[in-house]
């Protein structure tokens, strides 16, 4: 498929919330990079930036169903069951389905939709601005070109890590996939405690929130490791130092982050256990 370079594929994308209108947003900042001449978006409610989007012709806000050569699925997973039926219209065998809904198994796409060739992939918010991280695992059924294709679908969102095994994909969705709630609680806990020491809120969250958008710079644009960059900001029996000793003591944030890693993990599980028992 991605080799066929005299045209470009047809994607549909169904369901357009948070994540989906992320992926969207950035596949249309370059559609030919993503291997997509004509983007299809199915979405009952679209949010603002798609409405414009379908505007400006940019894509088919939905349009009637054809078969496609790409499906994108990234509704909510407890949504799917529901809606296979309408989706089985933009499937011929040739179709390469593309699942983002975390918990889903490629085994349960491929039994719902009738096709075989399923990749399950995991991107994050951040591709709405070409900075996400996305990984994906493929069904027996796809061979190279298949990984190839949903390579150059994902790469436009940022970094693409794949294929993987698919019983990784749990700990993807808990690591990438959720992870920048993370970064945004910890502005918010920083922002609160900068308060609760004497700032201002308004001086609270701007220091916060461009402390993480600094660090996450410098982590982006160094070749030191965290933990590196970490120690280089850390003075023996300094304050960083100070807070460091309760942030890294037992149950701090080192623990923290694994129980919650865990508990995701855990979540997606009990998604795909869910989405069995209602076949």
């Amino acid at each position: 498929m991605a080799a066929d370079k005299t045209r470009l594929k047809h994607a549909v994308l169904a369901g357009a919330g948070r994540m989906g209108s992320a992926m969207a947003r950035g596949w249309l900042q370059d559609l030919k990079a993503a291997d997509v001449g004509r983007l299809s978006v199915i979405e009952p409610t679209p949010d603002e930036a798609v409405l414009q989007a379908a505007s400006e012709k940019m894509i088919a806000l939905n349009p009637t169903p054809e078969a496609a050569d790409i499906l994108v699925l990234a509704m909510k997973p407890q949504g799917f069951a529901a809606a296979v039926d309408g989706l089985k219209a933009w499937v011929s065998k040739d179709t390469l389905v593309v699942s983002i809904m975390a918990g889903v198994t490629i085994a349960q796409v491929v039994s719902a939709l009738g096709t075989p060739k399923v990749a399950r992939a995991m991107p994050n918010t951040p591709g709405a601005i070409g900075m996400g991280a996305t990984a994906f695992a493929l069904s027996g059924a796809c061979g190279d070109l298949d990984s190839l294709a949903t390579g150059r679908l994902l790469e436009p969102l940022g970094l693409v890590i794949g294929p993987l095994k698919e019983e990784q994909m749990d700990a993807v969705t808990a690591v990438s996939g959720s992870g920048p709630a993370y970064v945004f609680l910890l502005v918010e806990a920083l922002a609160a405690a900068g308060k609760s020491a004497g700032l201002g809120e308004a001086t609270a969250n701007a220091l916060a929130r461009e402390t993480i958008v600094g660090a996450g710079a410098l982590l982006g644009e160094l070749a030191e490791s965290p933990a590196e960059l970490r120690k280089q900001v850390t003075s023996p029996g300094g304050t960083t130092a100070a807070a460091l000793d309760v942030l890294m003591s037992a149950g701090g944030m080192p623990d923290l982050m694994r129980k919650a890693v865990d508990a995701a993990v855990r979540r997606g599980q009990e998604l795909a256990r869910e989405a069995d028992s209602k076949k």
